[in-house]
This record gives C-alpha cells, sequence and structure tokens, in this order.
C-alpha cells in the first residue's frame, strides 16, 4: 500500500527534476549562444584595418602623394572611416616630431604603416621592426638603409620610388636652352637622397659640355641668398627631388625671375610653381601606387619583405608656358608634341 502510494509521487519528482536539468541546459545554450555572438561583435570592430601615414612636411608635391594613397586604398576597397581607420601625422620637416609620431603610429597597433618621404619612412623604421611599412616617395630606398635590395627588400619594409630620370631632365634643360654653358645645383645637404640624384645630374651636365656649380643649403632661410648668387654664375637651376627646397619653391622662382633664370625641375607640382620644366613622375599617380600596395598588403596577398620596391620607367614632360613666354623661351616643336603645357597661376593643364 505505502509503495504503491510513493509512486506517481517519485514519477512527478523525477519528472520535475529532469525538465529543471533541461532548463538549466536551454539556459546555458543560450548564455552560450549570446556570448558567442557578442564576442563575434566584438571581434568585428577590431576588425577595422589601421592606417597610419606619416608625412615629412606639406608642399603640393607630398600632399599630392598624400591624396593618392588615400584614393588608392580606396580603389581597392578600403575606405576610411568604413573599414579602415586612417591615423595621419604631418611631421612638418620636424625631425624629433617625427620620431615621437612614429612611436605614436607604432603603439596604435597600426596594420600599415605609410611615410611619404625619406626622413618619414626613416622614422617609422625606427620606431617598428613587425609592422608592415610602404615607403611613398623615397628616392633612394637602398642608400637610406631602408631596405637591402629594391627587387627582395628582405624585411618589413617595401613601397614605392620616385627616383627621377635625372639624366633627362638636364637634356631637356639643354633643349631648351642650348646656348647654356653653366648650370647651377640647388639643393639641401640635410638631405642624402639630394647629393646622389646631384652627382647623376653633374655627370649629366659635364657629358653635355656644361660646366656644373653646387649650392648647397643647410636649411631654407639660405635659399634666397642663394640664389641671387647663383643667378649671377648661372645659364639656368637644376632642383633634384629635394623637399627642403619644395618647400621654399615659391622663393626660388621669385628670386630666380629677377635675373630671367630658368629653373628645371624634378617634379610637376614645381614646374606649377614656377619652374620652367621637367621629366618627372606624377606625384598623385605615385600616391596611388603606394596605396594599392598598401591595401595588398592589408589583403593578406602580398608581404614586404619578397615585394620589389615600385619604380615608374617613365615620366611626363612638363611645360610652364607661362614661364616660357616670360623667359623668352621657344620650346621646340619636337618638345611640344609630347608635352603637358601647365600654368603657373591655374595650376592646372
Amino acid at each position: 500500500m505505502n509503495n504503491n502510494h510513493h509512486q506517481p509521487a517519485r514519477g512527478r519528482a523525477l519528472t520535475a527534476t529532469i525538465i529543471v536539468i533541461a532548463l538549466i541546459l536551454v539556459g546555458d545554450f543560450v548564455y552560450q549562444l549570446g556570448k558567442h555572438n557578442t564576442s563575434g561583435e566584438n571581434s568585428s570592430k577590431h576588425q577595422i584595418a589601421r592606417v597610419g601615414i606619416l608625412q615629412y612636411v606639406s608642399h603640393p608635391a607630398l600632399n599630392q602623394i598624400h591624396k593618392g594613397v588615400v584614393d588608392g586604398l580606396k580603389k581597392e576597397g578600403f575606405v576610411d572611416g568604413k573599414n579602415i581607420q586612417i591615423f595621419d601625422q604631418n611631421g612638418q620637416a620636424d625631425q624629433s616630431k617625427l620620431a615621437t609620431m612614429s612611436e605614436q603610429l607604432a603603439n596604435k597597433k597600426s596594420d600599415v604603416l605609410v611615410g611619404i618621404a625619406t626622413p618619414a619612412a626613416q622614422a617609422l623604421a625606427n620606431a617598428t621592426s613587425s609592422i608592415p611599412i610602404v615607403l611613398g616617395a623615397v628616392t633612394d630606398p637602398v642608400a637610406a638603409g631602408l631596405v637591402k635590395d629594391m627587387k627582395t627588400p628582405g624585411k618589413n619594409i617595401t613601397g614605392v620610388s620616385d627616383q627621377p630620370p635625372v639624366t633627362s631632365q638636364i637634356q631637356l634643360g639643354k633643349t631648351l636652352m642650348p646656348q647654356a654653358k653653366t648650370v647651377g645645383m640647388l639643393y639641401s645637404s640635410t638631405e642624402a637622397n639630394s647629393k646622389s640624384q646631384i652627382d647623376t645630374a653633374s655627370k649629366a651636365a659635364s657629358d653635355l659640355g656644361m660646366q656644373v656649380k653646387k649650392f648647397a643649403v643647410p636649411s631654407s632661410n639660405e635659399i634666397a641668398q642663394t640664389v641671387q648668387v647663383m643667378s649671377d654664375q648661372c645659364d639656368f637651376i637644376y632642383i633634384p627631388l629635394d623637399n627642403t627646397i619644395a618647400n621654399a619653391m615659391p622663393t626660388v622662382t621669385d628670386e630666380a625671375n629677377k635675373k630671367q633664370r630658368p629653373v628645371i625641375t624634378s617634379v610637376d607640382t614645381m614646374v606649377r610653381q614656377g619652374g620652367l620644366a621637367t621629366i618627372g613622375v606624377n606625384q598623385y599617380q605615385l600616391g596611388l601606387e603606394t596605396g594599392r600596395m598598401a591595401a595588398e598588403i592589408l589583403k593578406g596577398s602580398s608581404k614586404p619583405a619578397n615585394t620589389p620596391v615600385y619604380t615608374f620607367s617613365t615620366g611626363d614632360t612638363i611645360i610652364n608656358k607661362d614661364q616660357a613666354r616670360k623667359l623668352g623661351i621657344e620650346v621646340p616643336e619636337s618638345v611640344l608634341k609630347k608635352a603637358i603645357l601647365v600654368n603657373t597661376e591655374a595650376g592646372k593643364q
């Protein structure tokens, strides 16, 4: 009798236990699912790639490169504020600032770093040996100590060289000014890249029968007076890819124009600022290529160590027709046929 009486109670207790266990299991499953979804949301936030851009100084050429880098990333599907976050820094030609800013960009755990101009790239290289670095406009990455070889960089650095066709630029100067006997070369004594270009330019000028006079300035403060002296001693002035001189290009052209001295430059933006002509790499295109290379690294489809440094094989002939007219220089038809003509004032073709 007693056993029969307790059997239904035991059955009810067992059923209740099973229900409790089931509820616990379902609750745990829901908790784990929620936890998984939350961690998924958190991880997606960290999937936004971080790109640090360090620019050496503000001047039109480097600004064009910077614009190209951002647009190059966008062309490859990486849009700032959408699926990447870009951290911008500009050292304004201050080495101590460059060092501090490089550390800051590295500490943000950037997925890729971009150095625009040699000093910026060197500062980034000093800050990290693990984060991929893409060079934007470094004339001689090997001489700058950034890569061991142009074809196989070997470490965490690759990028784009803005090595200009220096010999062709000097030849263009001689073509536009066939009577020229002396060329003055203006460059910064603190920029290693400039010195190597001047060596190449000097040989090219000598091969064309011209005398070379070199004028190295330690800072922008001496540029105006130096150009005054050069204008009295030279038939035309040549400027390599040099950030210090580029930053003071209006001063150079103002002084040179006083003595009717043409200026042959290494970059198109400097022609638009009053230089006479150049055969140069388009700075915006250079930036686009830099951005594309950064995007390839973000995608995981390339690694700096075995990605060759990109160099441009050709350049555009740019002639400032305002300057040619002002200086009384008649541009040969053979040059005009392939040249892009620009104005000083408008800064456009």
